[in-house]
């Protein structure tokens, strides 16, 4: 048995075949746990990569140190002997889900940059190197072979069309591999179609390097021998390991019995509160689970240190923390236990309340990196901090990730951005609305600055959030938008949270009810055609309704979905829906002006830094 980190490059670009066995279960990864995270990492990683090329006047090498590497988990392959004119084989014992997707984004990234490269030579070599890391050389390999990853019989007839450079995917649209190579595609091709043509070159390369250079995996290659069952269940079996919770408890208690305090007393006084059982539970963190305790004191030490805390040297940075103070382990330990309030108090808002509804589109955004900042505000006391001041650093703090996260903006900056506010707030707490507004006003770079209404709108008009956002984040702007229709004067101001389903009103299988006019000219009807798949997953085509509504509506005609609406629709949405196109057409140009209105709504409820003052 070998084990050792691998590059894409070195575990794809060599000619071979992993083959996923049949004890395997099918491709079960989806995009709200697993594509969207890996993307958004592949994209930060490459921004990284192309800022510092510019830094340092096109410098590979020390683009890539400064762009650093990402850790994409551990695969186990086990080798099948083969005769000396065949491509190596590996069976893939565990890791076939992150193997797959992998593929998928390789393939994904080398579809998308060869069609963009059609006419740039620069770009289309990294359509080539994308390449290699897909398919056989054909000289050694034929079909099915060509791939050099081979799933499951369950997904092949999918991944086959997948993976196929123009290959139609009719027949699978259910298919988690065709939608997660789909996903990519999407992802990939609006990232690079967005930006000037030398940006695009740049980009196009920096993805490349990304994909090649500085993702990583541990690989255990089995050799033939090797039981491949035991040591899947081994790799698989559940342990408990020592937390990073538990090594600074430990070193809390033996700093405060070496200074010849009581531990016992030190336990029960500050620590004894993190043994409880919300502490210990396990969340996510992006793509990661950790026990909550660890995930605050990771934030704790951010806070405290303003600097990065990688989440693996937690302790490390902590004990030498501790030694470089002034202070005595019982203030260090008590201002923990006193933060530690504050983050659990994060869970117990009234839901409805503004703190309540702010906490909520925070979590569903995913902005775990604003945390540190959120513990400094919300541990100031009235004193400190009037409530007023609070709610406005919040309302700003909304606005600007929400308006980012529609505008599909990059989040690679966003660690050093909240650390130097960290900084401002401490130095002015009493006006941190004030510092909180004027900074992110101030930010003008790409990676930071706070997107305009006209940006907002544009975004709104122009882009596929269907597609691009996750279901639960594009849910909540809907329910947003929804709750802002209402007034004082409604019966119930708030809608149940995360529980409506997204709708297409011009659905997305409009042919048989919702036929495009006729035009002689084939150009200017495949125009149309083109216009309205885009155009049908813009906001100013999406609704919300129930679960059980969802159905009966699907791929119906307009004058039936108005009846069915009509009948049991509560939203304010719809209602003005259906006041608006009642016994009138709907299509892209209604779609389009229900996407201004719900533009110019959203910036009254995300308002810029000049309307927040």
């Amino acid at each position: 048995m070998e084990a050792g980190k691998h590059t894409i490059k070195e575990l794809f670009q060599k000619d071979v075949r992993y083959v996923i066995p049949t004890f395997q279960r099918p491709y079960v990864w989806q995009q709200e746990q697993q594509w969207e995270p890996l993307w958004d990492d592949v994209r930060n990683i490459a921004e990284r990569y192309g800022d510092a090329l510019e830094e340092t006047d096109d410098n590979q090498a020390e683009a890539e140190k400064q762009a650093g590497t990402h850790f994409l988990g551990a695969i186990v392959l086990q080798q099948i002997p083969t005769h000396t004119t065949e491509i190596e084989r590996r069976d893939v014992i565990d890791g076939q889900q992150r193997m797959t997707t992998i593929q998928l984004l390789l393939d994904a990234a080398q579809e998308v940059v060869e069609a963009l490269g059609a006419e740039d030579e620069e770009i289309k070599k990294n359509a080539k190197r994308l390449q290699k890391l897909v398919l056989n050389d054909e000289d050694f390999a034929e079909d099915d072979d060509r791939f050099k990853l081979w799933p499951t019989s369950g997904d092949r007839e999918a991944f086959r069309s997948a993976m196929t450079n123009g290959h139609s995917t009719t027949g699978f649209e259910n298919s988690l591999v065709v939608q997660a190579h789909q996903f990519f595609s999407l992802q990939i091709r609006e990232w690079l179609e967005v930006v000037d043509d030398e940006e695009r070159r740049m980009r196009a390369k920096a993805l490349t390097t990304t994909l090649i250079g500085l993702l990583e995996l541990v690989v255990i290659d089995l050799k033939t021998g090797d039981d491949a069952y035991v040591i899947f269940e081994t790799l698989n079996a559940r342990g408990t390991p020592l937390l990073a919770s538990d090594l600074v408890k430990n070193f809390v208690l033996q700093t405060a019995s070496s200074n010849g305090l009581e531990p016992d007393k030190v336990y029960e006084d500050y620590w004894k509160i993190f043994e409880a059982e919300w502490w210990r539970q396990e969340i996510s963190q992006g793509r990661i689970f950790r026990p909550r305790t660890d995930i605050f004191l990771n934030y704790w030490l951010v806070a405290r240190k303003q600097q990065e805390v990688p989440s693996h040297k937690v302790f490390p940075i902590f004990r030498d923390y501790v030694e470089s103070q002034d202070k005595g382990i019982v203030e260090i330990v008590s201002d923990i236990t006193r933060v530690g309030a504050t983050y659990r108090k994060l869970d117990s808002f009234e839901a409805t309340s503004m703190e309540g509804t702010f906490l909520y589109r925070w979590r569903v955004v995913e902005a775990g990196v604003v945390t540190p900042v959120l513990l400094q505000l919300f541990s100031a006391n009235e004193g400190q901090l009037p409530s007023e001041r609070k709610r406005r650093c919040l309302s700003a703090l909304e606005s600007y990730l929400v308006r980012r996260m529609i505008c599909r903006m990059t989040t690679k900056d966003y660690n050093r951005l909240f650390l130097e506010l960290i900084g401002q707030i401490e130095k002015n707490m009493d006006h941190a609305d004030e510092v909180v507004i004027d900074y992110l006003r101030r930010q003008t770079a790409e990676s930071r600055v706070w997107p305009n209404d006209d940006r907002l709108q544009d975004a709104f008009l122009g882009l596929p959030l269907y597609q691009l956002l996750t279901r639960a984040r594009l849910r909540m702007v809907l329910e947003t938008l929804e709750e802002a229709m209402r007034t004082d004067k409604a019966e119930v101001r708030h809608v149940t949270r995360g529980t409506l389903t997204i709708e297409h009103i011009l659905p997305q299988k409009w042919d048989d009810h919702w036929p495009l006019p006729l035009t002689k000219d084939p150009d200017e009807h495949h125009r149309r055609i083109q216009r309205r798949e885009r155009i049908k997953h813009t906001i100013g085509n999406l609704t919300l309704v129930t679960g059980k509504l969802n159905p009966t509506l699907s791929n119906g005609p307009w004058d039936k979905k108005q009846e069915v609406l009509n009948d049991y629709t509560t939203l304010y949405m719809n209602k003005r829906l259906l006041q608006e196109w009642k016994d009138k057409p709907f299509a892209e140009a209604e779609i389009e002006t229900r996407g201004k209105q719900l533009a110019q709504l959203a910036c009254k409820v995300w308002p810029v830094a000049k309307d927040l003052e």
